[in-house]
């Protein structure tokens, strides 16, 4: 098995951490690098990464890379309230991505445009509902909610993309998930 993407990108770190105990090569790709999209769309037309690699079969998007091998590996999968927060976080992640793809594009993201002020809006109230799941102690448990939640926390922090330290649950979760082995050994800055 191969998975293919980038060391900075939420999405494969969560795999790189959940996959710990896998037996896979990584291959590292550059998103803005054309030769390694044109690489990169010779099999995966999205041209988005994660993409796994397992023998035939070529599996896109890290939560279905998820489902996928947890099914081969016969491991339990999310409970429906499990599967939601992960709606949440990937909704705050695929827009914060978006955000920040245009920011590099040299757009103001800080205008007041609608589109801006709706992702902003997203933005407060998705991180206060993961702020809330985290005080009643729903990512308790370290499964692949909760640490795509600290892969999306991180990642926000690395990009300084949103402002959650008003938000004790969230920053205590990442403060606590920091010091593990896996984050450390995924963390985008090294």
């Amino acid at each position: 098995m191969k998975l293919i993407g980038s060391t900075t990108s939420p999405y494969v770190r969560r795999l790189l951490m959940w996959m710990k105990d896998f037996q896979y090569d990584f291959e590292k790709v550059d998103i803005f690098n054309s030769a390694d999209r044109a690489k990169l769309v010779e099999k995966n037309p999205s041209l988005k990464i994660p993409m796994l690699e397992d023998g035939d079969t070529i599996v896109l998007d890290s939560g279905v890379i998820f489902r996928y091998l947890s099914q081969k590996a016969s491991l339990p999968s999310l409970s429906w309230e499990q599967e939601n927060l992960l709606t949440l976080i990937d909704s705050a992640n695929d827009s914060l991505v978006q955000i920040f793809l245009l920011s590099r594009s040299d757009i103001d993201t800080s205008a007041d445009k609608l589109y801006f002020r709706l992702q902003r809006e997203r933005f407060d109230v998705i991180f206060g509902e993961l702020n809330k799941a985290a005080e009643q102690g729903k990512f308790d448990e370290w499964n692949y909610a909760s640490l795509s939640l600290f892969c999306l926390l991180d990642w926000v922090e690395f990009r300084a993309r949103y402002d959650f330290s008003k938000l004790p649950a969230l920053v205590a979760f990442h403060a606590e998930h920091a010091t593990l082995e896996e984050a450390k050994a995924s963390d985008p800055r090294l």
